[in-house]
C-alpha cells in the first residue's frame, strides 16, 4: 500500500507539475475556492456559536425575570398579610376599649341607683358620697390608664408584662381595700343599711376588678395562641419555598448539563466533518 500510495503521489505529482507548467491560473483559482470554502465554514461555525451564545443569554434574562416576577408576587403576599395582622389588632384593641367603657358604664349606672337610695336614708351624707364616687372613678381611670401604658411599652416580654399587670391589679385592690376598710372604721356607727350599701359597692367593684383581670388575661392568651400558630405556618412557608428554589436549581442544572453535552457532541460533528472534508481535499489535492 505504501508502495502504490508512493506511486500514486508520483503520477499525480507529475500530471500537476504538467498541469502546472500548462496553466498556473488554473492552480491560483483551486487555491481560491479553497480559500473561499474555508472562509465559509469558519464564518458558519462563528455564527452557530454566535447563536448559541444568544439563545443561552435570552434564556438566563427569562429565568431572572421569572425568579424577580416570584419575588414580587411574595412581596405583595406579605405586604397585604402585614396589613391584615394590623387591622386585626386594631379590632382587638377597638373591642376591649368599647367593653371597658361599657363596663364603666353599668358600674356608673349602678352607682348613681345606690346613690339615689343613700340619698333618700341619709341626706346629711351626699357630699362625702360624692366625693367617694369622683375618687373611685379617679383611681380606676388612672389604674387603666397605667395599664394601657404598660402593655404599649412591655408587649415584647408576655411573662413579665402578667406578671406587671397583676401585681399592680392587686396592689390596687389592696389599696381599694384598705380605704374601704378605713372608710368603715370612721363610719361603724352608722345606720346598717348604709353599711349594707357600702359593702354591696364594695363586692361589686371587686369583683369588676377581677372580670376585667380575667378578660385581659384571656384576650392575652389568645393573641399569644393567634401569634404561635402564624408562626409555625410562616415556617412551613419557608420550608416550603426552600424545597421548591432547590428543586427548580436542580432542574437548571439538568439541563444545563443536558445542553452543554449536546453543544459538545454537536461542536465535535462539526471538527469531524471539518477533518472528513480536509482530508477529502489532501486527497483531491
Amino acid at each position: 500500500r505504501c508502495f502504490y500510495d508512493q506511486k500514486i503521489l508520483q503520477k499525480t505529482f507529475g500530471e500537476w507539475k504538467a498541469w502546472w507548467t500548462v496553466g498556473r491560473e488554473r492552480k491560483l483559482s483551486l487555491r481560491a475556492a479553497s480559500h473561499y470554502r474555508h472562509l465559509l465554514y469558519d464564518l458558519v461555525f462563528r455564527a452557530w456559536r454566535t447563536y448559541v451564545c444568544q439563545q443561552q443569554g435570552k434564556r438566563n434574562k427569562y429565568y431572572l425575570a421569572e425568579s424577580h416576577a416570584k419575588k414580587q408576587k411574595l412581596l405583595s403576599t406579605w405586604q397585604h398579610w402585614l396589613v391584615y395582622v394590623d387591622v386585626q389588632r386594631t379590632k382587638h384593641k377597638m373591642q376591649y376599649v368599647a367593653l371597658a367603657f361599657r363596663e364603666r358604664s353599668c358600674l356608673r349606672i349602678s352607682w348613681a341607683a345606690w346613690r339615689r337610695l343613700h340619698y333618700q336614708n341619709c341626706t346629711g351624707h351626699k357630699m362625702n358620697i360624692l366625693a367617694l364616687q369622683h375618687w373611685a372613678q379617679s383611681l380606676q381611670f388612672r389604674a387603666w390608664l397605667q395599664w394601657r401604658e404598660l402593655y404599649l411599652y412591655s408587649q415584647n416580654d408576655k411573662q413579665k408584662e402578667t406578671r406587671a399587670v397583676t401585681h399592680h391589679r392587686h396592689w390596687e385592690l389592696k389599696r381599694c381595700m384598705e380605704v374601704w376598710l378605713v372608710y368603715l372604721n370612721l363610719h361603724r356607727a352608722k345606720k346598717l343599711q348604709n353599711e349594707l350599701a357600702q359593702q354591696h359597692h364594695q363586692s361589686r367593684i371587686v369583683r369588676q376588678c377581677f372580670s376585667d383581670w380575667q378578660l385581659s388575661w384571656e384576650c392575652r392568651r389568645r393573641m399569644q395562641a393567634h401569634r404561635e400558630d402564624m408562626e409555625k405556618i410562616a415556617a412551613r412557608i419557608a420550608l416550603w419555598r426552600v424545597f421548591a428554589h432547590w428543586k427548580h436549581y436542580v432542574v437548571l442544572c439538568v439541563e444545563e448539563t443536558q445542553q452543554c453535552e449536546l453543544a459538545e457532541k454537536r461542536y465535535k460533528h462539526h471538527l469531524l466533518m471539518l477533518r472528513k472534508f480536509w482530508n477529502c481535499w489532501k486527497s483531491h489535492l
